[in-house]
């Protein structure tokens, strides 16, 4: 009973209240810790609203003064309450690209007016859409946003706030071939919002919703439009096969994937556009990848940077890169991948809509460095970055939101799990990662294959129940 009383008076976490360990001299437990951690290195994506719900945080957002925000932002009880302190200004300032002399100014002098970098801030740090003084471009804060997604009715809200026309009217223009200004941006907006549906919606329904589209966009391009028109249903066309190719294979359909992926690459061509090109060369390093034929990832994965050395696709050729040459042993060339990925990374604008699955922002890239950190053994960077995924997979209500993300991320734990000699956590958390409906199979089966051989050094029967899972996903593939 001493023990026990003990413990319940002993020292708490500052963080969540719960009690430390004896051996704990720190003033957090270990999962505040590594959110402390966390949030140091990046702002926290998925706050909660109630974080928000402040007398400080009302105020700046009444005042349209982003300085007063950002203040009210650093000044949070619950920095206070973690950290002992708020945040300085430096550190806001790394966040935000900026010295800690801007961030004071910014704060302290007049109102920001260029509307650009105010959405640029307000994307950093996840700012509440509802509570802005600004709209971003194809969303509007009369339209709420769930978690950074749209509902599945949402497109046709993008749709009338941004071009005054449903669904229904820009499917009837389309027919009719009634091509203006409008009708363009209608369908800018359709086809960005199908690839921001990627992470998440079912693979079989997106890609048949995208072929409709992609049937009506080829159709268009036979009819009389003027040169501009043609060149942009052109690049939407050629989204729409990106996006086509990329379901096809998640789907297993390797032939019809690789046929769509030339599709694409032909359409950016002729457009001039080199982001389409360049992700059509990512499909392709991508479909070497999990097909295990590393080698030919990195000719793929060259000529894409070098079609598209500026855009953000050459950082997931990068990442590429650097998973394939991590599975062929080569170290040095590794990192060197993972630099330079990371210093284009550094330079390009943060995405609009960092959910679009053929941009790529800091999230993505914690995502891609984890697979390399696991494959070359840096266990602990791995798990660090898995644990990250994980997090920000899931929003502050608890709903999974990038499912792919997190079960390779589950996986990656499984894999370090099994290295140190825990079988049961490592069966645990890969039947957990294999559980999930969405999946990219060839990804998942490439990282839970490994998971499998970690297993097998513990004997045949070990992780059974994670092999039986695993079994029956590879039939079904």
């Amino acid at each position: 009973m001493g023990a026990a009383g003990g413990a319940a008076h002993g020292r708490r976490c500052q963080g969540c209240g719960t009690v430390l360990a004896a051996d704990n001299t720190a003033r957090l437990c270990g999962r505040c810790h590594r959110e402390q951690r966390d949030q140091l290195r990046t702002p926290p994506a998925q706050l909660r609203n109630e974080f928000f719900d402040t007398d400080e945080f009302r105020a700046a957002f009444e005042s349209q003064h982003i300085g007063k925000v950002l203040k009210a932002y650093r000044n949070h009880p619950r920095h206070v309450k973690l950290f002992g302190k708020a945040l300085n200004q430096e550190l806001l300032g790394r966040w935000l690209g900026l010295t800690q002399a801007q961030v004071s100014k910014l704060e302290n002098g007049s109102p920001e007016q260029n509307l650009e970098i105010l959405r640029n801030y307000a994307r950093i740090l996840h700012l509440p859409q509802q509570l802005l003084w600004f709209d971003f471009p194809g969303q509007s804060r009369l339209v709420p946003r769930h978690a950074g997604l749209a509902a599945p009715d949402d497109s046709d809200n993008l749709l009338v706030v941004n071009t005054g026309m449903d669904t229904l009217e820009l499917l009837q223009r389309v027919r009719q071939s009634d091509i203006n200004t409008s009708t363009i941006d209608a369908l800018n907006i359709t086809v960005e919002q199908l690839c921001c549906d990627y992470p998440h919606a079912d693979a079989g329904d997106l890609a048949k919703t995208a072929k409709g589209w992609l049937d009506k966009m080829t159709e268009l391009l036979a009819n009389r439009i003027t040169l501009s028109q043609h060149r942009d249903v052109l690049n939407n066309a050629g989204m729409l096969a990106l996006l086509v190719g990329c379901l096809e294979y998640d789907l297993g359909d390797v032939r019809a994937a690789d046929a769509t992926r030339r599709m694409a690459m032909e359409m950016g061509k002729e457009s001039g556009d080199p982001a389409i090109v360049g992700w059509a060369h990512e499909m392709l390093a991508w479909f070497n990848l999990t097909s295990g034929r590393y080698r030919a990832v990195i000719p793929a994965a060259e000529a894409g940077t070098l079609a598209a050395p500026s855009e953000s696709v050459a950082v997931q050729l990068y990442g590429q890169q650097a998973k394939a040459y991590a599975r062929m042993g080569m170290a040095e060339e590794v990192h060197t991948a993972l630099e330079k990925g990371s210093s284009l990374l550094g330079r390009i604008p943060y995405p609009e809509r960092p959910e679009n699955h053929f941009v790529v922002d800091p999230d993505k890239w914690d995502f891609y460095a984890m697979d390399t950190y696991r494959i070359v053994g840096e266990d602990q960077l791995a798990q660090r970055n898995a644990e990250e995924v994980v997090r920000r997979s899931v929003s502050s209500e608890g709903e999974l939101v990038s499912p792919m993300r997190y079960a390779e991320a589950q996986l990656t734990l499984a894999v370090i799990a099994a290295r140190r000699g825990d079988v049961e956590e490592a069966n645990a958390l890969g039947i957990r990662a294999l559980q999930h409906g969405r999946k990219s199979r060839p990804s998942l089966l490439m990282v839970a294959g490994e998971v499998s051989a970690e297993l097998d050094t513990y004997g045949a029967t070990a992780g059974a129940d994670f092999r039986e899972v695993l079994n029956e996903i590879r039939r079904d593939s």
